[in-house]
Parts: structure tokens; sequence; C-alpha cells
């Protein structure tokens, strides 16, 4: 695809005059937008018919063997499904929670604290990374692998043909199952030896639970029923993190009642609850070791049942399968009506369906993985990715949407990760000779640990990440309150950034790295200096810090002004940025994984970008990238820098038109070198979307400025403007 060349020079704008006095770049972005309305009001009160753009876009699945789950759950507790409508036939199908975590036992006579890491040059002094040595293999690899999500439990269905033996999925004649998200509601529906089997799947969304209801002739003739079976831990990435071959590693507990059964697991010292419901005459029987059926004894066409999973021993409140249904009808009904909502069924441009749905699952599937108490893997809790461990720089990418569609009371819960680590992330900082708060990149829950890797100890991306959040929250609650629960969090991180700067007396400026790993991660860190993306980011990031002190009635903090002042511009070779400023052979040695460089004006809202050099760098990204070698969030951020460019059919492209980032039935993001499911593409696409049609500061006047004038019709209500 080509494009021509235009820029849209009322972006240009100055920025005001403020404590600081670095001179305004050509991409200066309007310092007090936070003032500025959240939305066009006009199309603010225009009435969208929610129900009906949501329910058009129903997954509907015939096929056997997808690569991804379907899931009910509540952000905090997620139950994966397949055909069946329960965990009968895949491994992709997992039950996972923010709570259900396990750790390995400790290599005898070592503990993480004990791990020395490497010691690197920094600019002319020696600072200790977490960086593998050869005398600490052993610990090193614990410290990879804990601690990490377990799979609670495998709840399939025993299906039972006509000669006795076991139904395997391609004994499933006609089979379709339906999501309805208005409701939460899965039924999933086929036959078995041309007898109808209907089952109901549906989530709790305050309970870690999951109801079932069976309805077939087979209930009554007791050929249907249900699989329980609990693992231990499995100890590998990227898989169902269940071991079923160990069975003398852990304990299940079993405690039959009338109607009712519960299960205490324990797995060294992870110890949880599991209960079982049942509304109509059933046997339960042990199998095997960790292993149970429970098989209907009755003469009803259907039988009922919930499972609920509780991280609380002895607590042993179960719902109803009515209940259930009815809490999941009005949950699910309360977060379409709530928040923002677009509708493009307007457009003629034909693609209009896809980009909606797209957007519609997302919004599902995040609350569903990522609406809970802890920052999201990139993998959600559909499988034990990265080790189950949260990526600090991806937060970004998994949670910021939620601000401009009016939902950020649901990143509230894992924005609390900030404050409660404040103090370790300062010691370790202080330890590496800075000020402030270094934060990590990837660690696991209630674990200080990083993930020991040249990668992980130098990336510093992240570090920017939490005022950005922070100005997010004043965005959407500008009070005094907001102000002092992110203050120490703002200030720290600033510190840390102020601090991490390195002044080159001899060029009089301030320099980023070495060593440093970009965004990428594919540059040499003990050579690197001064990436583009990470510039801009840390520009970005002291003027707002500088504006939180102005708000709070502090005096403006010379360290900050003098580093912004004087920080090194954004490298450029030959009229176009590049990743970092001593790079060589970019275009052809580098021209893949991230693009970040365009996210300086586009993720970022431009600091120290010159918008026609940045014109020149999107285009010869376009033509020159390797795009098949990128992520999921890539492809979004390449939008937004199209949309601030006025490139918006540009912009739509990139959502839509490339293999890398593709979207499944059920909404889960695959492609190009992401492993599935990599929900930072879909976190990234919802960001987009509303900056598209809500706008960002310093953007042109009038409805959906992102989106092309031709063929798009976009109707919007409740999205807030991007930074």
């Amino acid at each position: 695809m080509e494009y021509e060349s235009q820029t849209r020079t009322d972006m240009n704008a100055e920025i005001p005059a403020g404590y600081l006095s670095r001179p305004a770049r050509a991409a200066a972005l309007v310092l007090c937008a936070a003032l500025l309305p959240l939305s066009h009001p006009a199309y603010a009160a225009r009435k969208i018919d929610r129900k009906a753009v949501v329910t058009r876009h129903n997954p509907e699945i015939r096929e056997g063997n997808l690569r991804g789950p379907m899931q009910v759950g509540n952000g905090e507790f997620a139950f994966g499904f397949d055909i069946s409508g329960m965990q009968t036939f895949s491994d992709n199908a997992n039950t996972m929670s923010n709570w259900g975590w396990y750790r390995f036992p400790l290599p005898q006579g070592q503990r993480p604290e004990d791990f020395r890491g490497a010691e690197w040059e920094a600019q002319g002094r020696m600072v200790r990374y977490d960086i593998p040595n050869p005398e600490q293999g052993a610990l090193r690899d614990w410290m990879v692998r804990n601690p990490q999500r377990i799979n609670l439990g495998r709840i399939g269905l025993v299906l039972i043909k006509d000669d006795g033996s076991r139904a395997g999925i391609g004994d499933l004649t006609d089979p379709v199952q339906r999501l309805d998200l208005w409701t939460g509601t899965a039924t999933s529906r086929y036959s078995i030896d041309g007898r109808e089997v209907v089952v109901t799947t549906v989530g709790h969304p305050e309970k870690d639970a999951v109801a079932v209801r069976i309805e077939s002739e087979k209930v009554a003739d007791g050929t249907v029923g249900i699989s329980l079976r609990f693992p231990f831990p499995s100890n590998t990435e990227f898989g169902s993190a269940a071991d079923w071959d160990s069975p003398g590693r852990h304990l299940t507990e079993l405690s039959p009642g009338i109607h009712m059964a519960s299960f205490h697991r324990q797995l060294d010292d992870t110890n949880y609850d599991v209960h079982v419901q049942w509304d109509a005459g059933a046997v339960l029987r042990r199998t095997q070791e960790h292993c149970y059926e429970l098989i209907p004894a009755t003469d009803a066409r259907e039988i009922s049942f919930v499972v609920c999973f509780d991280k609380i021993v002895g607590n042993a409140a179960v719902p109803t399968f009515a209940q259930t249904r009815s809490a999941s009808a009005r949950h699910w009904r309360e977060f379409w009506e709530g928040g923002g909502a677009i509708d493009l069924s307007g457009s003629s441009d034909p693609r209009w369906h896809e980009l909606e749905r797209r957007v519609v699952l997302s919004q599902y599937v995040m609350a569903v993985n990522e609406a809970g108490s802890l920052p999201p893997q990139e993998s959600g809790l559909v499988n034990n990715g990265w080790y189950g461990k949260y990526h600090h720089e991806m937060i970004w990418w998994h949670c910021t949407h939620y601000a401009l569609w009016g939902r950020w009371k649901m990143a509230s819960g894992m924005m609390e990760v900030f404050a409660d680590n404040l103090a370790t992330y300062r010691r370790k900082a202080a330890m590496q000779g800075y000020d402030g708060a270094r934060w990590p990149k990837t660690i696991g829950d209630h674990a200080w640990w990083e993930w020991p890797l040249e990668t992980t100890a130098l990336l510093i991306w992240q570090q920017p990440h939490p005022i950005f959040y922070a100005e997010l929250e004043y965005r959407q609650h500008p009070t005094r309150e907001t102000l002092e629960k992110w203050r120490d969090v703002v200030f720290e991180t600033a510190d840390f950034m102020a601090s991490y700067a390195h002044y080159d007396a001899a060029a009089d400026r301030y320099v980023l790295g070495y060593p440093l790993q970009v965004v990428g991660e594919n540059a040499d860190p003990r050579t690197t200096v001064n990436p583009t993306f990470e510039l801009s980011y840390w520009l970005t990031g002291l003027r707002i810090a500088g504006l939180w002190r102005e708000r709070l009635g502090l005096p403006a903090k010379a360290e900050y002004g003098r580093v912004y002042d004087k920080l090194s511009p954004l490298p450029v070779q030959e009229g176009v940025y590049v990743s970092w400023e001593n790079i060589e052979d970019m275009w052809t040695r580098y021209n893949w994984e991230h693009p970040a460089l365009i996210g300086a004006y586009g993720m970022l809202p431009g600091d120290g970008v010159d918008i026609p050099t940045m014109e020149r760098t999107l285009m010869k990204v376009h033509r020159e990238w390797k795009l098949h070698e990128t992520w999921g969030w890539d492809f979004p951020m390449l939008a937004m820098c199209a949309a601030r460019l006025g490139k918006p059919e540009m912009a739509v492209d990139y959502l839509l038109d490339y293999p890398a980032f593709d979207f499944d039935a059920c909404g889960l993001v695959g492609g190009g070198r992401a492993p599935s499911p990599y929900f930072p593409g879909n976190g990234g696409l919802l960001y987009a979307v509303a900056m598209m049609a809500a706008g960002w500061d310093g953007a042109p006047s009038g409805n959906a400025p992102g989106f092309p004038s031709k063929g798009w019709v976009v109707k919007h209500e409740g999205l807030h403007k991007a930074l």
C-alpha cells in the first residue's frame, strides 16, 4: 500500500510556557490539554443501540480444534472451554486466576537474596545488574520459573457412546457453540449417536466460579456426566500449567456432602479449595488419584452444577446455577451499558464489520482476563505464558485503554502494584547508584526479584509508565485525592529518570545509556545510547511530573528541568528518525521487531518530535519494515502514529489488513512473532480506536479525527481523549 504525503499543519501547536525552558519542538503537544473536553459533546450525546452493536458480534464456532478457547470469567478468574462447553478435549482450555501461584523448591541452600548477577560498566562506573552469571545457573533458573501461575483444575464432560466407549471430539455431530456477549452465557450444542446434548456455560462475576447446565436424554440414562481432574504445576512455559504425571507431589482431599462435595488442594505451600454443587441426583466417584467423575442418577433430562474455586480455605458458600446465570446477565449488561461505545454500522467501507467485531470482542476478552488485582501476563488467564509473570513495560498496552473507554476502575486494582512495591524498587535504584525507584520488567506475584536476564535488567522504557497512568487517572478524576494517591510514585519515578540520565560535559547534554536495551530488544546494550522512543518518553514523563508539582503547589524541581532542557535530541539519519543514536545499517539489520521509533508520536504525544521528520520516518517504516516479524501491539502503535500525522486511511489499514495482527473467532490476537494469545494486541486496538474516534491533545476539531472521512461513519459515546 502506498500513501501520499500529507501533513496537517494544525497539529503544530506550541507548548505554552511553563517551568521547563526547553524549546518547543515542531511536534509539540498542548501542555494544559487535561483541561480540554474529553470527547466531542455533539457526538457523545447520541445514543447508540449498544445491545445491537454487541450482539451482532456474538461468536459462533463450529470448528472443534480452535487454537484458543472460548472463556467466561471476571478479570480475576477465567475458565476456558472447548467445543464441548467444558474442558473435555483441548489442552488450551484452562482454569486460571490471579491468586493461584506456586513456587517450586529452591536449590539446596540457596535463596533469591543470594543472587549476585553481574557488574557492567555504566558510563564510567560499575553497576550491578540481575544478569545471569555462570556460578549461579540453578538459582537463576529457579528465579525465572518462580513463582508461576497454576492450573486450578480441569472440568470436562464424561460422554459415553451407545457402545459404551468414550466419545472423542470426532464423535460430536454438527457441533455449534455460541456466546451471548450481552449476558456472558455460552451455549454448546451437538449430537452423539443421534442424541442431542446442550451445554450452557456461564461464569460468576464476583466469585471464582463456573456454572454449567446439561440438557439431554443422556442425562437420564447416565451416559453423560462431569469429570474433575486436578494437576500438579508443570514448570513449563506457555503451556497448560498442568503436570498430570506427578500424582505423588500434591494432595487432593475429598469432603462429600448432600448434592455437594469439597476438595481441598495442597501443593506444598499453596492451598485452595474447590467446591462442587449440583441440583439433582448424582453419584460422585474417584476414578484415580486426583480424578473424579460425577454421573447423574436421575430420571430428569437435565442437571446443573456449579464449581467454585476459592483461595480462602473452608469457605463453602456456592451459588446455584440460576444465581450465577442471573448475576452474569446483570454484570455484563451493566458492563456494556457503561463506559464507552462505538458504532460503525453506518460506514460504507465493507471492513467496518470486522473492525467493530475486533473492538467488541476485545472488550469482552480483556474484561474476562485482565480486570483483576494484578497486572496481566501477556497471555492473560489463558495459559502459562512467561510462567505466568507480568511485564511492567506491557502494562501500558494491557490497561491504558480502560481510561479512554471510561472504565478506569477496572484497572485500579492492578495499579496498586506501584505504591505497594515502591520501597522495593527504591532500594533497587539506590543499590545501582540512582535516585528514586527503578521499576522492573518481568516479575511474579509476591516476588521482589526479576526474571534474571540481560534484557529484563537493562530495559528502561517501562520507567515513565506510572507517570502516564497517573495522568490518565487525573484526567478521569482531577482531584486532590488523585494527586495525593499518585504523588510518591510520580516523583520517585521522575527522580530516577532524572538521575539515570548521564551528563556528557563535553557535549553539554544528557544521555540515556549505556548500557540499556531498547524497546525492540535487539540492540547491543553495552554500546547503545539515546533511543528515540525512550528520549521522547523521558521528556513526556519529566514534563508531566513537573506539572504534578505545580498542581500540588510544590516548587519546580531543578533536576527535572535541567535534564529536560539538555536531554539529547531524538537521533536522525538522512532525514528520518532512527531507533538509537549510534545505529548502523538500521534499515537492513534492525528493521524487524517493534518499530518503536514511530511510537514517539503515536503511543506518546510527541515531546521532542519534529512532525515532518516523523512523517518521513513513518513512510520509510511502512515501506521497509518487516511487518510480519512484529508483535500484536505494533499495529495499533503504527495506526496511532498515522492518525496523528493526518493519514487516517493508513491508520485503519494497520488495524485490519495485516496477517501478523490476526483476531480469531473468540477475539484472541495471534500472528507475527507473538505467542498466541497476545492480549497487548487487544488492548492496543482498543486504545487506538478510542483515540481515532474521540481524538487526542491537539487533534483537529470534528468527530473521529483519526478515521477517514470517506467510507466511514463513526458514532461514539463515552470515549475520552488520548494524551
